[in-house]
């Protein structure tokens, strides 16, 4: 493989060659590296994804992107992926989706992220389940965040049921905001890391940025606006329906949970896995599930929740 840019070849390889490292451990591959030429060594199949990565990166770099582990391991998940027509949306197998807010482009490092994007794009009701780190949560407030400076929404609704607090948030000291900011730090974190500070805390003054928990909503019609329910498991099925009939006009919602996390009290069932059932096949709705391959945080975790997996997998069985 020849590479016409000598600048562009030494990000493409990374510091110390860090990225054809990974390249090469993840694919089980060779690469040496002559000049601005790279010859793969291997077997023909992992040859094949591996040109397929070093050529969407460095038409990446191309386009002024920067390019870390991260993305490199996002395009061999991308590359290593068929096509198949029975996956959500049919956006696996597909060019890795992207978002690009102002102060970042934010792009999918699973094909499963990517179904996620794509459906956003085309649903008002997008359900995504699956355990923590696959970055539903992350990418839901991205989403939102562009269509804000985009224009393509007036606000951003953010919801959390507070279940440590019982929803009696009024016993709590402080405004509303003091009150849930315990509950709704991971979607402030989301918010600033792809929007400037000033314009979070402008938004959260003016109701831009509104903050509304769960036990708030009823009653409610919410219109042009991007609306993220989080840790959706621990909604009711009475609150749950609650909340998905407050969408108005020109709004869209994003519920986001982790079936296997309920903390709800013994015996209730979560209002997450309900609606998932009952509003399958419906028009407008997309569910996407994400799986522990799909863990992007680090390896760690995505070891850790396939333990947990394993473990509830033995124990059902020796109930059975």
């Amino acid at each position: 493989m020849f590479f016409d840019d000598t600048r562009l070849m030494r990000d493409l390889l990374g510091d110390y060659d860090a990225n054809l490292a990974v390249l090469e451990d993840r694919l089980g591959i060779e690469a040496v590296v002559n000049g601005t030429v790279v010859s793969l060594r291997g077997p023909e199949e992992a040859c094949e994804t591996a040109k397929a990565v070093l050529e969407d990166l460095y038409a990446r770099l191309s386009k002024g992107e920067v390019i870390g582990i991260g993305e490199v391991v996002g395009s061999i998940r991308h590359a290593d992926v068929k096509p198949s027509p029975d996956e959500p949306d049919g956006a696996r197998g597909a060019e890795a989706q992207q978002i690009r807010t102002r102060k970042r482009l934010v792009t999918a490092r699973t094909p499963a992220q990517s179904a996620y994007i794509s459906a956003l794009e085309r649903h008002d009701l997008v359900f995504a389940s699956g355990p923590a780190g696959t970055g539903k949560t992350y990418l839901a407030v991205v989403y939102a965040a562009a269509a804000l400076e985009n224009g393509q929404c007036d606000r951003i609704i953010l919801s959390r049921p507070a279940v440590e607090a019982g929803e009696r948030l009024g016993f709590l000291p402080g405004d509303m905001r003091e009150k849930v900011d315990p509950y709704l730090r991971p979607l402030y974190d989301a918010l600033y890391d792809v929007l400037a500070p000033e314009r979070v805390e402008r938004g959260l003054a003016t109701g831009t940025i509104e903050i509304a928990p769960l036990a708030f909503m009823r009653g409610r019609t919410l219109s042009n606006a991007m609306v993220i329910l989080d840790e959706a498991q621990n909604c009711t099925p009475v609150q749950m329906k609650m909340f998905l009939t407050r969408l108005g006009e020109g709004s869209k919602m994003i519920v986001t949970g982790d079936p296997t996390q309920v903390d709800l009290p013994y015996g209730k069932d979560s209002g997450l896995t309900e609606a998932i059932k009952i509003l399958e096949g419906v028009e407008g709705i997309s569910h996407i599930a994400f799986s522990p391959k799909d863990v992007v945080r680090r390896e760690l975790v995505a070891r850790i929740v396939n333990a947990y997996e394993a473990a509830s997998s033995e124990s059902r069985k020796s109930d059975e």
